[in-house]
């Protein structure tokens, strides 16, 4: 399962809808995601972001690029570097078959691991944590379909996640899947039981056959905290070396 910030390494996310599929009302929670996790992905990404984030009344703005390449299924390779206001770096390999592997460099200039522990910390001080920032596997999770909702004036289909396996942040969370081309529109995140926040995308255009958002805003259970996500500019497909993404990057 991929959330939906996609151009994330599950990130951050952008997908298509199958041709041949079963009457809406006929498909299971799992199909809808199978159908989610199986529109087309970009091979490579590259992006210039600006990032809000509010706390309160007060803001703090910050710039970041990102780099994606897509191996194979859950197998790719994230680099995000921050240009304002300071030189941070955040690399993801993500894996077919294990827990992915993070690493930052922070302004010292020092490179550290991300452990299983840390997944559930701040991502540079924004509402974003280590794990939304991960990869997400359909099979590490059971499904239930609920009642349809709208959101944001669309029709969605309602599917609730529990995570069975690997490690985990959140209880569950509930995904909304527009049932026009099965891109989720929405996701709120459970820790501990209790509703923790929602990730929400906005200005969702089509680039190169990838459906893309333009603005994706992560609020907090108190909604006078959020964080937004403004993409300013995205190439699909370009070139990109594969060592972009080795460990030496981050210096």
């Amino acid at each position: 399962m991929k959330t939906p910030a996609r151009f994330l390494p599950s990130t951050l996310i952008f997908l298509t809808a199958m041709l041949v599929a079963s009457p809406s009302f006929a498909l299971t929670a799992r199909e809808i995601m199978e159908k989610s996790d199986k529109l087309p992905q970009p091979k490579t990404t590259l992006s210039d972001v600006g990032m809000k984030i509010v706390t309160g009344k007060d803001a703090v703005d910050k710039e970041f690029t990102l780099q994606a390449m897509r191996l194979g299924k859950n197998d790719t390779r994230a680099l995000i570097t921050f240009t304002k206001p300071s030189k941070i770096k955040l690399l993801t390999h993500t894996h077919p078959d294990r827990e992915d592997d993070q690493w930052l460099m922070m302004t010292s200039g020092k490179a550290k691991r991300i452990t299983s522990s840390g997944k559930d910390k701040s991502f540079v001080n924004s509402h974003f944590c280590y794990e939304d920032l991960s990869s997400r596997k359909l099979d590490d999770y059971d499904y239930k379909l609920l009642a349809p909702k709208k959101v944001l004036g669309t029709d969605c289909h309602v599917v609730e996640a529990v995570r069975k396996k690997g490690v985990q942040v959140y209880d569950k969370v509930v995904l909304y899947v527009r049932t026009s081309d099965w891109f989720v529109l929405k996701v709120d995140f459970y820790k501990d039981g209790k509703y923790s926040k929602t990730l929400e995308n906005f200005d969702i255009r089509t680039v190169d056959g990838i459906i893309t958002p333009h603005r994706m805003v992560m609020t907090m259970a108190d909604t006078s905290e959020r964080t937004e996500l403004t993409v300013r500019s995205v190439t699909y497909n370009g070139p990109m070396a594969l060592s972009t993404f080795n460990k030496e990057a981050l210096r």
